[in-house]
């Protein structure tokens, strides 16, 4: 029986992923959380492998919190950089697959069209920098490994922009939304699906292992603004909420965040043949899963 191992389980992709382990009854999941595994601890990880033995790692564990980094900088580099590291050898010594998640954040800002794999980084905050950090020393360790940036991650879990987004919409007539932040947003559950998917082609011999070794990009199709995607939030569950935009300057914060973070992801639909869903259909279908849209059939 395949072995899954999903750190970081309390998170929203962490979540999405073991969720959709009835889809998979013949793998055995273990879902670790905060409380079961502090990954900034190397013995700790060490003794989680040891008792079971996973064949794959999704290590979707960070530190997210991206303005309270810009304080709490020591956290965040323990997490992103040095706990990512101690998966990556762990996964190395036990021979398991190892697939970790990383964000748009790290790329250098201005480049004005859809970022590649290659493209400089240039990390402009702790957090981003902690998680560039974490992926160079992840692909140190373990060459094999799969690295999947990310961008706009949401959820019908935990706390996210859709889900702030609808509950200030039923409080407040009216609402300021930055518009000169330009990307893509992403569902966590096609995140999830597409990783489990790639499990099973690498499994059955449709994919070789090797061919998504590296640095790919996920998220989404399509492109919008805040602004754009909580305009699509209100028109889809109809909440009466009017909404203007605004720049970044009118609505400062700690950390500064990517203006174009869009997302090339030709080489990761090259290597693994899928198609992904443009990020209107992925929102209906959070909603629908939040309950605001009946289920389509």
């Amino acid at each position: 029986m395949l072995k899954i191992l999903i750190t970081g389980a309390g998170g929203q992709l962490g979540r999405e992923l073991h969720v959709l382990k009835a889809a998979y009854p013949n793998w055995e999941f273990r879902a670790a959380g905060r409380a079961d595994l502090d990954i900034a601890d190397a013995s700790a990880v060490q003794q989680v492998f040891e008792a079971f033995q996973p064949d794959y790692c999704l290590n979707t564990a960070a530190y997210t919190a991206v303005d309270r980094a810009e304080e709490e900088t020591d956290q965040a580099f323990a997490i992103n950089a040095a706990g990512a590291e101690n998966i990556a050898k762990v996964c190395l010594a036990h021979g398991t697959r190892l697939f970790h998640y990383s964000t748009d954040y790290v790329y250098k800002d201005g480049i004005g069209r859809p970022l590649r794999e290659d493209d400089p980084t240039a990390p402009a905050g702790v957090y981003a920098a902690s998680k560039l950090e974490g992926d160079q020393r992840v692909l140190a360790a373990l060459s094999t490994a799969t690295v999947i940036r990310t961008s706009w991650v949401y959820s019908s879990f935990g706390h996210n922009f859709v889900k702030t987004m609808l509950r200030l919409g039923q409080e407040r007539d009216q609402l300021r939304v930055v518009f000169d932040q330009i990307g893509t947003p992403t569902y966590a559950r096609h995140l999830a699906v597409a990783t489990l998917s790639v499990i099973e082609q690498i499994e059955s011999g449709k994919t070789q292992s090797a061919d998504v070794a590296g640095v790919f990009h996920y998220s989404n199709e399509g492109v919008c603004s805040w602004y754009d995607f909580a305009r699509a939030i209100f028109e889809l569950t109809g909440i009466s909420c009017d909404v203007s935009p605004i720049e970044s300057s009118e609505y400062p914060t700690p950390a500064k965040r990517p203006s174009f973070s869009v997302l090339n992801k030709a080489k990761f639909k090259t290597a693994t043949g899928q198609t992904i869903p443009h990020w209107r259909e992925a929102l209906q279908e959070c909603l629908q899963e939040l309950g605001y849209l009946e289920q389509q059939d």
